[in-house]
C-alpha cells in the first residue's frame, strides 16, 4: 500500500514507472478498513475472519473488485 495525495499523482507516478495503478481511495475509506478489520483484536473472543467474512467486510465498506477478492 502506498499513500498519494492525490489521483493525478497515482496516474503520473504510475506512468513514470510503467505500472497499473491498483486500487485507489482516499483516507476515509482506509480509516474505515483499519477500524473494520482491527476494532476487535485485542478482545478475548477475537479469531480470524473467514475469506467470506473478510470479502463480506470488504464489500460493506465499499471494496470491491478483483483486488479484494480472496477466494478466487
Amino acid at each position: 500500500m502506498q499513500l498519494f495525495r492525490s489521483e493525478e499523482h497515482v496516474r503520473r507516478w504510475c506512468e513514470e514507472r510503467g505500472r497499473e495503478p491498483g486500487a485507489v481511495f482516499g483516507l476515509d475509506r482506509m480509516w474505515s478498513l483499519a477500524d473494520a478489520w482491527y476494532h476487535d483484536r485485542l478482545s478475548e473472543d477475537f479469531r480470524r475472519r473467514t475469506p467470506d467474512e473478510a470479502e463480506a467486510l470488504f464489500d460493506s465498506i465499499g471494496l470491491t473488485g478483483d483486488a479484494w477478492r480472496l477466494s478466487r
